[in-house]
């Protein structure tokens, strides 16, 4: 029987676990309850609520199509005019945004306002960053940077000085990098590192339980940015690492591994985890 390592830092993170928390005492409540986007990154949990009546608003368009009800603001935050498109139709809200994508709000908008270029290290498509974006002023419009290669191209032709913040659930080392080919370029440059303590240290825990492991799981939503990065980390420690979202998902390894190694993104429920653990135990 192998040996199983489950991550201390694997489930829920504080900032989840709250927004989640929150939707569920909403309905409760009873009424029309909507989140803008799915709460989480998590199917299962997403189906859960739209059992106890909570619908998902998908874009801009369905919102204004409201009339009545509470809509719940998830974790990822959103931009400024959802929010006050929210209070202009007279709809109650609820805003369950993550109280450190919350900080990133205030320290962008701050920035803009002084004239400062506002530079996002992330993925521009992502919720969360898609909504830091929306916190600063049309004229003053932020710059996304995820990789390399955009750094390197990024020019700053007004001489501006820079303030360059980070996708909570970002890679710390590459953030780092990145930051670095910034700086080189001669700008005045204020870095306020935004990632999560929390998703920090998970990134550190999953590296290293995958260099011992023989075989490595990963448990999340498929859309989710932060089990991504975790499933990234550990196939460069690990080859034979899985990502999956449910126990379904899961292939045996041979059966010459001698320890596993379960780690899981933000958005994963305990019952995932311990239904995967428990098999694993009796399986491998």
């Amino acid at each position: 029987m192998a040996e199983v390592i489950l991550a201390k830092s694997a489930g829920f993170c504080f900032g989840v676990k709250r927004a989640v928390e929150m939707v569920y005492e909403q309905a409760e409540k009873g009424g029309k309850i909507y989140t803008y986007g799915p709460i989480i990154h998590n199917e299962q949990v997403v189906e859960d609520l739209k059992k106890r009546g909570v619908s998902v608003i998908e874009n801009e368009g369905q919102l204004k199509q409201l009339q009545e009800g509470t809509v719940i603001i998830r974790s990822h935050g959103v931009p400024k005019r959802i929010q006050d498109l929210i209070l202009d139709r007279g709809l109650k809200y609820v805003d369950a945004t993550c109280p450190f994508v919350k900080k990133i709000h205030n320290v962008v908008m701050d920035a803009a306002g002084k004239g400062e270029q506002v530079i996002i290290i992330g993925s521009d498509t992502h919720p969360e960053v898609e909504g830091i974006k929306g916190w600063c002023p049309d004229l003053n419009p932020a710059a996304v940077i995820e990789t390399e290669e955009e750094a390197q191209a990024f020019t700053n032709p007004s001489g501006r000085d820079l303030c360059i913040v980070s996708q909570t659930t970002f890679n710390q080392k590459k953030f780092q990098e990145l930051v670095a080919i910034l700086e080189k370029k001669g700008y005045h440059v204020n870095v306020v590192n935004t990632i999560c303590n929390a998703t920090f240290e998970r990134q550190k825990e999953a590296r290293e339980i995958a260099s011992k492991a023989d075989a490595m799981i990963v448990i999340g939503g498929i859309h989710s940015s932060n089990t991504q990065k975790l499933y990234e980390i550990c196939k460069r420690e690990c080859e034979d690492t899985q990502y999956i979202q449910t126990l379904d998902d899961l292939k045996r390894s041979p059966d010459s591994i001698s320890c596993v190694g379960i780690t899981a993104g933000a958005s994963t429920p305990n019952t995932i985890i311990e239904e995967v653990q428990k098999y694993v135990r009796t399986y491998f």
